[in-house]
Order: structure tokens, then C-alpha cells, then sequence
């Protein structure tokens, strides 16, 4: 059996279509093809435009904090850090504490 070829056209309709309904299965069940098929266009049709656009929507650029910024992202990861010491050191305390009071019940704990 001999594949059908759809044209550009038709493709690029489709996939407006199903983009703009946002259901691509009942687009595809309306015009009479493979649900898969017009997934793959929509893929397709994705690497497309980054392929055409232009370098400078492409560069990528990083996020630098100001100063001011940066002092406060430091001060909440030191009382995060604070916090989380203090719940390990409950959780030894408690571990040893149970030892103690059920010396039956010694496990290895992490």
C-alpha cells in the first residue's frame, strides 16, 4: 500500500487547528488521519520555528541575583541550614532516648 502525502499547506492548517482547539485527536478524526501522525507534525512543526528564528531569540541568559538579593538568598540558606541542624539533633536525641528507655529495641538507624 502506497503512502499518502499531505501537503505543506494542509500540515500547517492542521496543526493550527489542533493548537487552537487543543484537542489534536478530534482534529485528526475530523479531516480522516492517524492521531500520531498529527502529533508528529506538531513536533515537527516546533522544531521548525526554532530552526527559523533569528540567534538572538536563542541566547540563553542567566539570572544574576543583585547584591541585596544575594544578601537575603544568603541569610535564608543560613536559617535554613540552622533549622535543619536542630531537627537532626532532635532526631539523634530522640533515637538515643529510645534506646534507653526499650534496650530490647536496638536497630540500626541511618
Amino acid at each position: 500500500m502506497q503512502r499518502k502525502r499531505y501537503p505543506i499547506e494542509f500540515k500547517q492548517q492542521l496543526v493550527q487547528e489542533a493548537q487552537d482547539a487543543g484537542n489534536a485527536s478530534q482534529v485528526a478524526r475530523r479531516h480522516g488521519i492517524d492521531v500520531k501522525m498529527l502529533y508528529r507534525w506538531i513536533r515537527d512543526s516546533k522544531h521548525a520555528d526554532w530552526k527559523n528564528a533569528p540567534a538572538e531569540a536563542k541566547a540563553v541568559t542567566s539570572y544574576t541575583p543583585s547584591p541585596g538579593e544575594f544578601r537575603e538568598l544568603e541569610t535564608e540558606n543560613d536559617q535554613l541550614k540552622k533549622l535543619l541542624g536542630e531537627k537532626d539533633l532532635e532526631i539523634a536525641i530522640l533515637r538515643d532516648l529510645v534506646k534507653k528507655v526499650n534496650p530490647a529495641y536496638r536497630t540500626k538507624w541511618k
